[in-house]
Order: structure tokens, then sequence, then C-alpha cells
């Protein structure tokens, strides 16, 4: 009998050199996908499974195999054994529990039982929101979900009993809340439930009748069509942010021109993407508002530089871009991890842009490191990306490297 082909192609193209870093890549990914620390595939267990006598996984361990690498065991080359049905029910239950868990702090039904409600927590909840900014920095997303979530619902729940200018205060509030729950799930790589609550967010800043916090939605929008890759979608959302101009604040414009450049990237044109972000630029020393929400510009350093370095990697301008992140990335404190680690991660593809494979392949090593601390999904799609720059050098010691460096990371591409 021969040796499995089709398992060793498969872990191949999924970029796991080694027996051993697949059966590492692949505890990790079964870890998370069960949340069972104790799941384990050992070197030796692969090396079996690649050999003429592969036998056949465990349940639990072939629906990990699906999840990992796309296909069911029969295909990967194990021994079916009789009356093998695929587990596929599993895979249902686990989006449709995954969905209403999105969705449950925003769809709470009524009628809610009327109660006082104190104008105060108004600022209450503006003054807790800088904190969650914050703590995303430091933490990630998937620590912060279930806790900005949780106070959104008690912000619906208020709304219902609030009664003029504290209603409209909570509105805002909500709006704010809902903007920053679907930030998370798209930085946690949930781009169904980010879009969710990015509806969630325009319809509550539709019902607060407040322009800023309209154009501040659509923005958001806008953010998933990049992620998406929808460049055209970006630049329309952006418009119609934008059709108003003069009735939104400094900041709110800046996050429009900024996002709308991303979109001008997604669609080659580099010459929109500087003077969106160069007029961009000449707004900044007039933002003084004192909203609690989208001060990004304020918060981050090297805020535009940031976005034309980004827009400038997409265009792939890797000399440019390059130079770019050393000058923001002098400036990024060491306690911004889940940022740092993004911007190096676009670094290192610049770096690989500017056919510099060595450098890139030092950047990622720390890259890597930070991935697994934060658990950003963001930070694993660029890891992606840098992967696919790295392809001219694929079967060179340097890519050689790189593939043993993001193999514990792989289960996230």
């Amino acid at each position: 009998m021969s040796r499995n082909d089709a398992l060793r192609a498969a872990r191949l193209r999924h970029g796991w050199r080694t027996v051993e870093a697949a059966a590492t890549a692949l505890t990790g990914h079964g870890q998370m996908l069960l949340d069972d620390r104790q799941f384990t595939v050992s070197a030796r267990t692969w090396c079996r499974w690649e050999g003429s006598r592969p036998g056949w996984p465990a349940e639990e361990t072939a629906i990990v195999l699906h999840d990992a690498l796309g296909r069911w065991p029969e295909d990967l080359g194990f021994t079916t054994p009789p009356g093998w049905i695929r587990p596929e029910h599993h895979e249902e239950e686990r989006v449709n529990r995954a969905f209403t868990s999105v969705t449950a702090a925003a769809l709470v039904a009524g009628p809610i039982t009327p109660q006082h409600v104190d104008p105060a927590l108004v600022d209450y909840f503006q003054q807790q929101l800088e904190g969650h900014y914050r703590a995303d920095m430091f933490l990630g997303p998937h620590d912060l979900i279930g806790t900005v979530s949780a106070q959104y619902q008690l912000i619906d729940k208020l709304v219902r009993s609030a009664k003029g200018e504290t209603r409209r205060g909570l509105l805002r509030a909500g709006a704010a809340y809902a903007a920053l729950v679907g930030w998370l799930y798209q930085d946690a790589g949930d781009m169904d439930g980010a879009a969710f609550w990015r509806g969630v967010t325009q319809e509550i800043a539709m019902r607060s009748r407040d322009p800023h916090l309209i154009g501040y939605s659509l923005v958001n929008q806008a953010q998933v069509r990049t992620d998406l890759g929808d460049g055209r979608a970006v630049v329309d959302l952006c418009e119609a942010a934008l059709e108003d101009a003069d009735r939104l604040v400094p900041k709110v414009r800046i996050m429009a021109m900024q996002q709308q450049a991303h979109g001008a990237s997604l669609t080659g044109e580099r010459r929109t993407v500087d003077q969106l972000l160069d007029l961009a630029d000449q707004l900044l020393p007039q933002v003084d508002d004192d909203l609690p929400w989208g001060n990004a510009c304020r918060r981050t350093p090297g805020y535009l530089e940031v976005q034309r370095a980004t827009c400038y990697g997409r265009l792939g301008l890797g000399t440019e871009a390059g130079s770019l992140w050393t000058q923001v990335l002098a400036e990024v404190p060491e306690t911004a991890r889940r940022d740092r680690g993004v911007y190096m991660a676009r670094q290192a593809t610049a770096a690989a842009a500017a056919r510099e494979p060595d450098h890139a392949v030092e950047i990622a090593r720390t890259v890597a490191t930070i991935a697994v601390e934060t658990r950003s999904a963001r930070m694993r799609r660029e890891l992606a990306t840098l992967e696919r720059a790295m392809r001219p050098w694929h079967d060179a010691p340097v890519g050689r490297d790189l593939a043993e460096i993001l193999a514990p990371l792989t289960e996230g591409s």
C-alpha cells in the first residue's frame, strides 16, 4: 500500500513544511476550535497518518482536520470506516450558536418594564467608552466583546424607558457602543458579526438624528467593505458620508476621507490616495470636539501616516510603505501590542515587496509572538498577506524559515 500522499500534499499547501510543524499547528487549532486545552496531536501520530496505514481519526479530530484543511478525512487519504457519516451537523450547530451569540445583545424582545432613567447615566456610559478603547489597544477583541455587548444591551433597555434629551443622549451612546462591538468582531475576523453590528450602529445613529454619528456609521460600514476588498463600495459609502460635509465636525470628515483613501488604494488610484490624505491632514488641527467616540485620529500616533503606509502597501509600493512604517513604529508605544503587531506585519510585507525577504522574516518573528498573545484575526490576515508576498522565496531557506515561524498560526489564515 502506498503512503498517504493526499495528507502530505494538503499539509504542504497549508505551509506546514514538517510533520512537527503540522502537529503543533493542528493542536493549537483544535484547542481553540473545541475550547479544549487537552486536545493534542503528536508528530508521531501525524507520521502515522502519512504512512501506508493511516487508520481513522477520532470524530473530534476529524472535525478539527476539516476546519483546518477544508477537507474531510476520507478526502485526505484516511481509511474510511463502515457507516461513516460526515459530522457536518456539528458545524451547522456551531455556526447557529455563534450567530445567536453575535445578535443576542442587539435583539432583545420587548416590552420592557418601564423604569426611571437618570440623565447622569449618559455621562457614565460615555466615560466608560474611553476606557474600552484603551483596553482594546492592550487586550485585543476577544476579552472585550462580551463586556461591551452587555453594556450596549443595557443602553438599549434604558432607551426604551428614557425620554427627551436623556433618550437622545443614550441613543448617541448606544451608536458608539454598537460601533465598537462591530470593530471588535471585525478585528476578531468575524465579518458576519462585524457587518451585523455595523448595521445596528447605522440604525441607532439614524434614530438619534445626529448627523455626526450618521456619517460615522457610514464610515464604519466602509471599514467592513475595505476588509472585503470592495473598493468601489468603500468610495460610495464615504462619498455619502461627505455629501453634506459642512454639517460634520472635522473629525468625522477626516475619518471619511482616510477611509475613502483606502477605497482608492483598492482600485489602484495612488494620486487620489495622496489627495484625500493631504486634505485630511489639513483638517487635523481643527479637531476640537468633545465627542467620546471616533478619536483614533487624536489617540493614534501618526494616524494619517498609518493610513498612507497601509494604502501604499496595497498599491505595491514596498519601498515607500517601508519607509513610512519605520517612522510610524518609532512613535507607537510598546504597550499598544495589537496595533504594533498589525503595523509590523504590514512593514514585513512592504519589505518583501521591496525584495528584502530576510528583513521581512526578521520582522515576522516578533509579529507571530504578538499574534498568539492578542488572537487578532486582523494580524493573522496581514501575516497571510505576507506569506503571499514571500512566494518568490517559497523554496529558499528564508521561505522555509517563514513557514516555521507562522506554522502555529495557520489555523487563523
